[in-house]
């Protein structure tokens, strides 16, 4: 399943970047640099999730537009701006906004917060596949051609989060981050576990989690 996600944001620096992201993540995206005809955009592309950014040319800013949203369908609405006042928020919310997140932002986080959105409106399956891997965040199942993996909780987290981001190159302080939860720490925690994954991984099929060297590491086929 596919999510449609229309991102509502004036700069280009923002928004081609955040967008390419998305994109990448599997969604079908549609960039908008203001809201101009935004009804007939609604209409057309029909979108699952809007990023609207508050702060607009043209006359009508995000909350105009969360509020064109609610009118016309039932998308989810995740706010965009450098307006971090918590009137601003409250005001976000009571247009209907479902999420709130703050300029400047790294755009790993916006899009941890599109998917978390998306799945809990039960707008995309909990389950992500590459190649012949399938990982149901959800269900706590991971599956390799067909055979349940036996992974400690540790190497779940991580492979879902790899899986998550398929395609994209992590590094460890990332993945010390989101997956420890610290990033202050002997980065061959990372690569002791990347190992294990691996070998377990390796046991049904060819190599799926990749080193870049110097970067990082990434899933893919």
């Amino acid at each position: 399943m596919v999510a449609r996600v229309l991102v509502v944001e004036d700069e280009d620096a923002i928004r081609a970047p955040l967008a390419a992201a998305l994109r990448a993540a599997g969604h079908e995206v549609r960039e908008c640099a203001d809201g101009a005809g935004f009804e007939d955009v609604v209409d057309g592309f029909r979108p699952d999730l809007a990023l609207l950014d508050v702060q607009l040319p043209g006359g009508r800013d995000g909350f105009a537009l969360a509020g064109v949203l609610r009118n016309r369908s039932d998308c989810a609405v995740l706010m965009v701006t450098a307006r971090d006042a918590m009137d601003d928020r409250l005001r976000g919310f009571a247009a209907g906004a479902d999420d709130y997140v703050v300029k400047p932002f790294a755009i790993v986080e916006v899009l941890a917060r599109v998917s978390a959105i998306l799945r809990r409106l039960g707008r995309v399956p909990s389950a992500v596949q590459v190649g012949d891997l399938v990982v149901d965040e959800d269900a706590r199942v991971a599956v390799r051609a067909e055979a349940a993996l036996d992974l400690t909780a540790t190497e779940f987290k991580l492979l879902a989060y790899l899986a998550g981001h398929r395609g994209r190159i992590l590094s460890k302080t990332q993945l010390l981050t989101q997956v420890w939860g610290y990033d202050e720490y002997d980065p061959n925690l990372v690569e002791v576990h990347v190992s294990a994954l691996r070998r377990k991984l390796e046991q049904h099929g060819p190599r799926l989690i990749h080193t870049a060297r110097g970067l990082g590491y990434v899933l893919r086929p």
